[in-house]
């Protein structure tokens, strides 16, 4: 009697010691799952996860009801009839104890494994155990089985980084819950006793032999008939280690995205099942993909092939797909063609015409068996190639409001990560004279206004050697109009003109645009470039030009949800409002508008003839007339870039070497980067209808004559017309090589002309 009230005093005790220390059940109705950070693009493709646990939660009426069927028969055959516990199981795990000394796994419900799994450690000793029972008991009176049931399918480890069964099935089938065979079923509900053990990826036959046990114990359970077991134990595994495959390609703004999620959150971000909406367009940003690797394959082809370049001490099959290029050995080699074995045993042809860009004979180029690397193009061939040593960079922005459409920072994410579009700090060389010449025409400077193209001297401060800057094609063209500087982008006519105007006031007009003080010399070298940049900023500085006169600032989130649904971020990007007046610009939901819209007239007006007369005259082939843009080649060719738009995309082209080595002569913007542009555009501007450029008020046309500037008679057969803001419109009029009118001596042509 004594050692009885004894035991139920002690017992009463430890009960109440241990209900102190239970963790609350309620926190069950808003369970925080880990789930991975996604990323999707604007058009809701995926573009990449990023976290250690893959799960997809589900609700339980998601599920089917032969895979809820498994695991009951797997893991607890009474789940519906107990309250929580398996009395009976735990007396006999408890006589096991006391008859042999050791512990016997069993006894465990599935509503004991959300205990575990949610709210208690992962020890081992009586009392965790002691609790682990009240807490089973208690969650049983507070929820219903349904929800216990789906807090266990949702939670439960399935090997290789899967949590719950949705990823499980992802995993090791790549399909959805719904697609899902009984053998499958059974496969899945065999994995939670031992994932490594049962695993059909490492340990087919163990997991087998799980799978079919699972299957009986259906059968005994009277869920699937005699014949559904048969079948379902005569099919082999099917299980394959599957990834979640994005999409589309977009590693470098994934990367920027994680690294803002991580900045906001910080490890959280990858457990909280974050979805960020991207601003990426994915079809343009396929084609900026493609676009890219073109243009440095050809770049490649342009300079050679390096035979001697491929590692042959690396086993073949160890070696890495880099980019679009493939190792491959050859085969065989014939006249016209030659064959070649790929890493997955596939036989493939390479024609002679994919060949001959490296330069020599098929017989001298290839021999049997000899590691190359190839590609697939377009068109279904193969083609011999190599990984380019350049790198490029391509960025497209909406010039409405500066959303990123599409961004690639290099050739292969994953052999460099360093993202040239938005990390890195190259020269812009003459895609800076657009801020020059916005500057001149701000001055009072005209379209038409002449300059002198001739050599030039400057003395350097501290320097022996005095500086004395050429035209790319070392030519000199005497008097020049402004228009056709830029259209040709002569050195001479910029450097003249900021020497003239005054360094500070270009400066003045280039941090308007977004640049920093640091990113501009303030040396004569400015004119040509000379500051740094990255692709992205110099995407900004167009759009400007393309929006009506507005700087707008460059975004790639769009939204942030959180697991849930709840929009918990949403972007606001400030908008250039080209339509508005003046009062209306100052609300501040716009972008602040930094040119005017007469400069920025002027300045499309002259950008246009890049495109149709000048340096960029390549993408003609585009067949439109609303093309603007300026290309960029530095010194040496260490830099070749186009930047262009419409009015409805603006973009910029980059390419280059990391080591800032030259790219090689010739290897200008026109050439190396302009049919990167090309090639984005033609799918980007597809459908769309050309927007013609439409003169605001204080802009008028005079005809004019060329080589003066001056207003000329319409039977000047080298007359044309030309632009100009109202208050500076030629007044005086040649004719017969004299100009005439009253105002002739207001006229200045020594301070343009010099």
């Amino acid at each position: 009697m004594t050692i009885t009230l004894g035991a139920t005093i002690s017992g009463y005790f430890l009960y109440n010691k241990l209900s102190a220390e239970l963790p609350d059940i309620k926190t069950l109705h808003n369970v925080q799952y880990q789930i991975p950070l996604s990323i999707y693009s604007k058009d809701n493709l995926l573009i990449a996860q990023f976290g250690e646990k893959k799960r997809t939660p589900v609700n339980i009426e998601e599920v089917p009801q032969q895979l809820i069927n498994a695991f009951i028969a797997a893991e607890d055959d009474s789940f519906y009839q107990h309250p929580g516990v398996d009395f009976k199981g735990l007396i006999r795990a408890g006589l096991q104890l006391a008859l042999t000394g050791k512990k016997k796994q069993g006894g465990s419900t599935i509503t004991m494994q959300v205990t575990r799994n949610f709210l208690l450690s992962s020890e081992k000793t009586y009392t965790r155990k002691l609790k682990e029972i009240m807490l089973a008991l208690k969650i049983e009176h507070e929820y219903p089985k349904n929800k216990i049931l789906e807090l266990y399918l949702n939670q439960i480890f399935m090997g290789h980084r899967a949590y719950g069964i949705a990823a499980a099935a992802q995993v090791y089938y790549g399909k959805s819950l719904a697609d899902l065979s009984l053998a499958e079923h059974a496969m899945i509900a065999g994995l939670p006793k031992a994932p490594s053990i049962y695993n059909p990826i490492t340990n087919e036959t163990r997991a087998i032999e799980r799978r079919n046990y699972v299957l009986h114990r259906m059968l005994e359970l009277n869920h699937i008939t005699q014949q559904e077991y048969e079948n379902a134990t005569r099919q082999p595994s099917t299980a394959k280690l599957q990834s979640v495959s994005p999409e589309i390609s977009a590693l470098y703004l994934a990367e920027m995205v994680r690294q803002k999620m991580f900045e906001l959150y910080g490890e959280q971000a990858y457990t909280s099942g974050f979805k960020i909406h991207t601003t990426i367009n994915g079809k343009l940003q396929t084609t900026a993909n493609q676009a890219l690797t073109d243009a440095l394959h050809a770049y490649d082809e342009r300079h050679g092939y390096r035979r001697s370049r491929i590692n042959k001490t690396i086993d073949f099959h160890e070696l890495p797909i880099i980019g679009d290029t493939v190792p491959a050995t050859v085969l065989s080699v014939k006249s016209h063609l030659a064959t070649a074995r790929l890493q997955d045993s596939s036989v493939i042809e390479i024609p002679w015409e994919n060949i001959q860009w490296a330069g020599n004979p098929i017989g001298i180029l290839l021999k049997t068996g000899d590691i190359i690397r190839v590609r697939q193009l377009p068109n279904n061939t193969w083609a011999l190639t190599q990984v380019p040593e350049a790198e490029g960079a391509f960025v497209s922005l909406d010039p409405t409001n500066g959303a990123v459409l599409a961004l690639t920072g290099g050739f292969d994410f994953f052999r460099n990560k360093y993202n040239r579009a938005t990390q890195s700090k190259r020269q812009p060389g003459s895609g800076f004279k657009p801020i020059i010449y916005t500057t001149a025409l701000e001055q009072g400077y005209t379209a038409a206004s002449l300059i002198n193209d001739a050599p030039i001297v400057i003395d350097i401060p501290g320097q022996e050697n005095e500086w004395r800057p050429e035209n790319y094609n070392k030519k000199f063209y005497g008097p020049t109009s402004i228009r056709s500087a830029i259209t040709h982008s002569r050195n001479i006519i910029s450097i003249r003109l900021l020497k003239e105007m005054g360094i500070e006031k270009v400066v003045a007009t280039a941090l308007r645009f977004g640049f920093t003080e640091d990113q501009i010399p303030k040396t004569l070298s400015l004119a040509l470039g000379s500051g740094y940049a990255s692709p992205l900023q110099m995407a900004q500085v167009y759009a400007t030009f393309a929006n009506g006169g507005f700087l707008v600032k460059p975004y790639f989130i769009e939204r942030i949800e959180s697991n849930e649904g709840e929009i918990i971020y949403q972007a606001k990007p400030k908008i250039a409002c080209p339509a508005c007046d003046s009062n209306e610009e100052l609300n501040p939901n716009y972008a602040p508008r930094i040119i005017s819209p007469q400069i920025c007239f002027l300045m499309n007006s002259l950008l246009r003839d890049v495109v149709q007369h000048g340096t960029a005259t390549g993408a003609k082939i585009l067949g439109r007339q609303d093309l603007a843009g300026k290309t960029g080649t530095t010194n040496e060719q260490r830099d070749a870039w186009f930047n262009g738009y419409t009015q409805s995309n603006v973009a910029t082209a980059w390419v280059g070497f990391d080591d800032f080595s030259p790219l090689g002569n010739l290897e200008t913007g026109g050439v190396a980067a302009l049919p990167m542009w090309i090639e984005f555009m033609q799918v980007a501007l597809k459908d769309t209808s050309e927007i013609p450029l439409e003169m605001p008020e204080g802009i008028v046309k005079a005809f004019i004559s060329p080589e003066t500037g001056l207003l000329t008679a319409a039977s000047n057969k080298s007359g044309k017309w030309e632009f100009f803001q109202e208050e500076h419109v030629p007044t005086a009029f040649i004719s017969g090589g004299s100009a005439t009118g009253s105002d002739q001596s207001d006229e200045k042509p020594p301070e343009n002309l010099f």
